[in-house]
């Protein structure tokens, strides 16, 4: 047998709630000045922390922007051709999921330095070494992978905490959605190590969510940052992150996609989904689909019951989806790349008989 050459570039983070403490410790080796881009609330969340970490440490914030509202590559040329972009030695990425990609699809590219601040845990952006694009309108475009992701993520849970709960809540049902499509996407297959890494790494985006969940939101809402939500800040921002960079070392979607995000991509053609919806919230609502589609009556009664107990979606009324609509859907849906690499055909037949049973639960 003739042995694949490759590469495995993993994530490091430093997470607590003072963990910006560690910037100059990290940091300083890149070189001395900063520029930090993100989005306009999360700077006014992270900015001030950020300063008083590097004041006095040989590290110099010489520019701050805004990184736009969509990750795009208009967005991430705009920023290319700033002059202050090319004096600073690093780039500090601060907010969500969007301002993350945006930075790490313009600074991985240029191999340029590039640290990132996640102010909310709704998703792996800090972490993983994937920015999703999007078209100038808005909508989806695709991923655009890379060899590695950002040098390091520091992942403060008091800012995080401090944060609107709603980006979490959404996050626990994209995060323990990794866990199942990962492991029905790679059924009968013979893995290699990475991907075996990744399906198997797959499971803690699960059992931390089921076990954490309800205290750890409540305590977001609290705006406490306990040893519960920083598991589920865990799961969400890090293992997630690191299962996908596993499941994609190939640069495809196989085994890192599945069902649950087909519905969710086939329900965005309808525009309250992007308009009232979050992604996770969706996607949660979607493995409830896959579980039953799967034959896993026992693990679909686990999700629904906790589904239940965040409030997280369980029926299309929860989401405003009609019943016409979701016709139309089930049309698209068996033919998606996320279900391309599935163990089994789905069907228009196993959804509608899907959707029937969730009338029943």
């Amino acid at each position: 047998m003739v042995l694949d050459n490759y590469e495995m570039h993993l994530p490091s983070y430093s997470i607590g709630d003072d963990c910006y403490a560690k910037i100059p410790g990290v940091c300083l080796s890149y070189g001395r000045t900063v520029l930090l881009i993100g989005g306009r609330r999360a700077l006014q969340a992270a900015e001030g922390e950020i300063r008083r970490a590097v004041e006095g440490s040989g590290l110099t914030i010489i520019g701050v922007e805004l990184y736009g509202s969509d990750c795009t590559y208009a967005a991430v040329a705009r920023l290319r051709a700033l002059a202050v972009y090319h004096q600073a030695d690093m780039v500090f990425g601060v907010g969500g999921g969007k301002a993350l990609d945006t930075v790490k699809c313009l600074c991985i590219e240029d191999d340029k330095p590039v640290f990132t601040f996640p102010t909310i845990a709704s998703n792996c952006a800090a972490t993983t070494s994937v920015s999703i694009m999007y078209r100038d309108d808005g909508s989806f475009l695709k991923p655009h992978f890379f060899i590695r992701p950002a040098m390091h993520a520091f992942i403060n849970t008091r800012i995080i905490a401090a944060a609107p709960p709603c980006y979490m809540w959404a996050g626990l049902g994209d995060t323990y959605a990794k866990y199942y499509e990962a492991t029905i996407s790679s059924r009968g297959d013979r893995l290699e190590h990475y991907t075996a890494m990744g399906v198997n790494i797959s499971r803690l985006c699960c059992e931390p969510i089921l076990e954490y969940g309800v205290k750890g939101l409540e305590d977001h809402r609290l705006k406490k940052a306990s040893y519960e939500l920083e598991q589920l800040v865990l799961s969400i921002v890090v293992t997630t992150g690191l299962a996908s960079i596993f499941l994609t070392r190939d640069f495809t979607p196989d085994y890192n996609s599945g069902l649950a995000h087909a519905i969710f991509y086939a329900l965005t053609s309808y525009p309250v989904i992007e308009e009232k919806h979050l992604h996770g919230e969706v996607v949660g609502f979607g493995v409830l689909f896959a579980l039953l589609c799967d034959g896993q009556m026992e693990e679909f009664r686990r999700i629904y019951d906790f589904n239940k107990a965040v409030g997280l979606p369980t029926s299309l009324s929860d989401i405003e989806i009609s019943d016409e609509e979701f016709r139309e859907a089930i049309t698209r849906i068996p033919a998606m790349s996320d279900v391309r690499h599935y163990p089994y055909p789905v069907t228009e037949a196993m959804l509608y008989a899907a959707w029937e049973n969730l009338k029943k639960a």
